[in-house]
């Protein structure tokens, strides 16, 4: 089993940047597929970018593309997003997620994610 534990939210005007991290615990030893999720008010939680369990393949929301950019530190056990040109509906709570089961081809669909962090929110004004 992993623990997961966000940081680096917070309030950032649009066009601004943020860099999110994922901080994993316990079992690391094991290589997870890695995915950040979000999850706006009154929305469902979706999809954001995703990163294979052998670090060679990395999938994005249509939304995010070439905005974000996930990647990981093995020796660290931290999973990164970096978010660049942020835009007002970027504003959400995002989660890290992780999982053992899927391939090497990273999932979307959040219930395909056995492990999750507490989320930290990112606010964007205009």
């Amino acid at each position: 089993q992993v623990q997961l534990v966000e940081s680096g939210g917070g309030l950032v005007q649009a066009g601004g940047s943020l860099r999110l991290s994922c901080a994993a615990s316990g079992r690391t030893d094991r290589r997870y597929t890695m995915g950040w999720f979000r999850q706006a008010p009154g929305k469902e939680r979706a999809f954001v970018a995703a990163d294979s369990r052998n670090g060679r393949t990395t999938v994005y929301a249509d939304s995010v593309q070439g905005r974000f950019t996930i990647s990981r530190d093995n020796a660290k056990n931290t999973l990164y997003l970096q978010m660049n040109s942020l835009k007002p509906e970027d504003t959400a709570v995002y989660y890290c997620a992780a999982d053992l089961r899927i391939g090497t081809i990273p999932a979307r669909a959040p219930s395909l994610y056995a492990y999750w962090g507490q989320g930290t929110q990112v606010t964007v004004s205009s």
